[in-house]
């Protein structure tokens, strides 16, 4: 009776599970990944990422010095408790346009000393509370801007945008990137390695995924448009048919934090919308937990949420149909 009662459990799992990873992702009309705006949840965030550390989501936030409610006159970046609103204790003062990655139950964020500078640093830290820091590169005559990390394989992939020098960046912004083994010595990699010089497409998230990294980068089209392109050896791309990810949407002003004051708010109903960019995800439960901004493009930035009912690896392929 015992052997029956396994056999039948085990038959049980087997199709639950078989169904659940099959599970069909979403897509809109048009056979593109559905991604569902939430809308706004703060206003002067640009540069932000969603992790998962121990279970729980978290958002990292570069705090530009110009940021509403940075009474520091300086920049510096924190993570905020995603259920709770919490911050956590501000780190990484006076560096800028971060972005955060989590391994081995640490987590890592790489920024720039300066906007358009020579070098990025990377922090750890296992609690969000003590950190550790380092230099990871110094480049001499370049200037570099936003960054993101991301594990392939037996290596990490740094990509970092630059705007200088022109023979490296062409037309500005370009995707450089460098490897390490071990998150302190790195090497770039020669100039081939790149995306793209001929045009503005300015980077803004990395990720790896059988054989193929996938760029999240910002396009000069219709306003700016989120795009994603792919390769296998950071040389060669493939773009996707489906693009774009995001474009300005009047679903960008939904005003989805209720703690926003009425001036905030008002700043966000009257907002020029021609922008979005600097998407970051990350998977949480079988879902994607998504941020990215919205704005003019020239200084007037909103941050807001999206998801998608999917997993990392369907999104990913999702925009590439066999």
């Amino acid at each position: 009776m015992k052997t029956i009662q396994t056999i039948i459990s085990l038959v049980f799992f087997t199709l639950v599970f078989s169904s659940c990873s099959n599970k069909q992702a979403p897509t809109d009309v048009d056979g593109r990944p559905l991604i569902v705006k939430s809308g706004t949840i703060d206003v002067d965030l640009v540069e932000t990422t969603p992790i998962v550390l121990k279970e729980k989501v978290y958002r990292y936030e570069y705090v530009r010095a110009a940021y509403w409610n940075n009474e520091t006159g300086d920049s510096y970046s924190h993570f905020v408790d995603r259920e709770t609103g919490e911050p956590t204790k501000a780190f990484a003062k006076g560096f800028h346009l971060g972005s955060a990655f989590v391994y081995n139950e640490t987590v890592y964020v790489t920024a720039v000393d300066i906007w358009d500078g020579e070098e990025i640093h990377i922090f750890a830290s296992k609690d969000m509370e003590n950190w550790e820091t380092w230099r990871a590169l110094k480049l001499p005559g370049y200037g570099i801007f936003n960054t993101s990390l991301t594990r392939a394989k037996d290596k990490f992939v740094l990509m970092f945008e630059i705007g200088k020098p022109e023979e490296f960046s062409g037309e500005r912004f370009t995707a450089n990137f460098a490897t390490s083994t071990d998150l302190k010595e790195w090497e770039v990699l020669s100039s081939d390695h790149n995306y793209a010089k001929d045009r503005y497409t300015a980077p803004h998230c990395l990720r790896y995924l059988d054989g193929y990294y996938y760029d999240f980068y910002l396009e000069a089209h219709n306003g700016y448009e989120m795009r994603v392109v792919r390769s296998k050896d950071l040389i060669n791309w493939e773009a996707s048919p489906l693009n774009p990810i995001l474009k300005a949407s009047e679903e960008d002003k939904i005003i989805t934090n209720p703690k926003l004051s009425k001036e905030l708010q008002q700043r966000i109903n009257n907002a020029e919308n021609r922008n979005n960019s600097d998407i970051d995800f990350c998977e949480f439960n079988g879902q994607l937990i998504i941020n990215y901004s919205w704005g003019n493009q020239r200084g007037e930035e909103f941050l807001a949420e999206a998801s998608y009912n999917g997993t990392l690896e369907q999104f990913l392929k999702g925009w590439f149909p066999e």
